[in-house]
């Protein structure tokens, strides 16, 4: 699975170099914290790089004056969470590679704690943190991500008591707010699906991962706090659009045939909670509406499957692209959502 090892030092060898790519978009009331946090692990060396994403509150400026270690890639435009992750990981340096959103704090021992549960296995790929809510560090904001038979994620634990996850294990893969990469892993499986913008983009990676046979460990002693949905609002038109789009993309590009048949009726399952959710004020559906409409609820999924439709061609293209490379069969992918789903219910009426 892995190529061969390139010549490194002793001191490399036991120090490695981790980049940390910093995606930043308006990030002016959050994205400062987030690098002096940064600055203060204990673990080194690490390599800094803030890609911008076309900011035009000054954030980027701000970086670059206060920041004079943090290499700063300016894209001119906004490339969204992928592409403009794919930036910074291209142009990284280390071994492993570190993916955090701007509107995160790290606890100073984070990056150590990540590159020790990473380590442990050659065939883990990744590693995921224990993300609080900040502002409510009682309550969790992911410990990996889960998965359901439509195609659709979701944090683990979101929401939930972050004493209930505090095990190191083996998890479906990692929230993309922050998670540490095998650099051996995304030169396996390649980088972040542009075309996905934002949302569900770690899903579509981790599948990819998954099908490869690499794994992904959740470290509990790995602590950040995030500032939930800063830069697209937590219950957005937007937000909604590209997460059910986004999830319909993951299951037509890895989804073995016979669970696109039944997907569907397990999309239905879902909508069912969701729209008592919607109804009754209920989950991410009921806050939906609450701050927009139902009706603006169902036209956003109208748009949805006119945008799916219209990708079709290049979804089913990619699907083809990647089929030879899968190395688990379709008995594998079903005993993944044994033991890294979640329910209809759980999935719809969390808020």
């Amino acid at each position: 699975m892995s190529g061969p090892e390139k010549s490194i030092n002793m001191n490399e060898r036991n120090f490695p170099l981790i980049s940390v790519v910093v995606l930043n978009w308006n990030g002016n009331g959050f994205v400062t914290d987030c690098l002096k946090s940064l600055q203060a692990q204990t673990y080194h060396p690490l390599e800094m790089i803030v890609v911008d994403n076309g900011s035009t509150d000054g954030s980027d400026e701000r970086i670059a004056n206060e920041f004079p270690d943090v290499k700063l890639i300016k894209t001119g435009k906004n490339l969204g969470f992928g592409g403009g992750n794919n930036v910074g990981i291209k142009a990284s340096q280390g071994r492993y590679i570190m993916i955090l959103n701007n509107d995160t704090r790290l606890e100073t021992r984070c990056i150590e704690e990540m590159k020790k549960a990473i380590e442990r296995d050659d065939t883990y790929g990744a590693c995921a943190s224990r993300i609080l809510l900040a502002g409510d560090s009682h309550l969790l904001d992911a410990a990996g991500i889960c998965i359901y038979p439509d195609g659709l994620s979701i944090g683990r634990g979101r929401l939930e008591d972050p004493d209930r996850y505090r095990i190191e294990e083996e998890v479906f893969f990692a929230s993309g707010c922050a998670c540490l990469f095998r650099r051996e892993m995304l030169e396996d499986i390649g980088l972040f699906d542009d075309d996905f913008f934002a949302y569900a983009d770690e899903a579509d990676l981790g599948w990819r991962a998954q099908l490869r046979g690499w794994k992904c460990v959740y470290n509990p002693n790995a602590v950040v706090y995030h500032f939930h949905s800063a830069s697209y609002g937590t219950y957005s038109p937007l937000k909604a659009f590209l997460v059910e789009r986004n999830r319909i993309w993951v299951a037509l590009k890895y989804f073995p045939f016979p669970l696109l048949v039944t997907g569907p009726f397990y999309t239905l399952w879902r909508y069912l909670f969701q729209a008592y959710g919607a109804l009754f004020g209920k989950g991410a559906a009921g806050r939906f509406t609450k701050e927009n409409s139902r009706l603006k609820l169902i036209i956003v999924l109208l748009k949805v499957y006119i945008s799916v439709l219209k990708h079709i061609p290049s979804i089913l293209k990619k699907r083809k692209e990647f089929r030879d490379k899968k190395v688990i069969s379709g008995k594998e992918v079903k005993k993944l959502f044994k033991r890294f789903g979640i329910s209809a219910k759980t999935i719809s009426l969390k808020e």
